[in-house]
């Protein structure tokens, strides 16, 4: 089972910025499909970004432009810059890690955007 854990969330005013980092254990992490997720009160969770083990990356359309996902392999870690955030980007983000077509999930992060 490979272990996932989120940081960096916070309160933010509108159009600021915050930086989830998400670390995955095991020796194998360059080969991980990672993603992260969101989910608000009373919505289901969605696809936020995601990144292949190749770097190819992914965003919902909500977020493009905005957003950017990244990872550093050596440090075993995928992490989440988020830009000109708004107050309906408020939710519990969270990591995912797929390897063997098999989920992990972190136990999420908050972030709360609001004035």
């Amino acid at each position: 089972q490979v272990q996932v854990v989120e940081s960096g969330g916070g309160l933010v005013q509108p159009g600021g910025s915050l930086r989830l980092s998400c670390a995955a254990s095991g020796s194998i992490f360059r080969t991980y499909f990672m993603g992260w997720y969101r989910q608000a009160p009373g919505k289901q969770r969605e696809l936020v970004a995601a990144i292949t083990a190749g770097g190819i990356t992914n965003y919902a359309d909500s977020v493009k432009g905005r957003f950017t996902i990244s990872r550093d392999n050596a440090k075993n870690s995928v992490y989440l810059q988020m830009n000109s955030l708004k107050p309906e980007d408020t939710a519990v983000y969270y990591c995912n890690a797929r390897v063997y077509s098999r989920d992990s999930w972190g136990q999420g992060t908050q972030v709360t955007v609001s004035s």
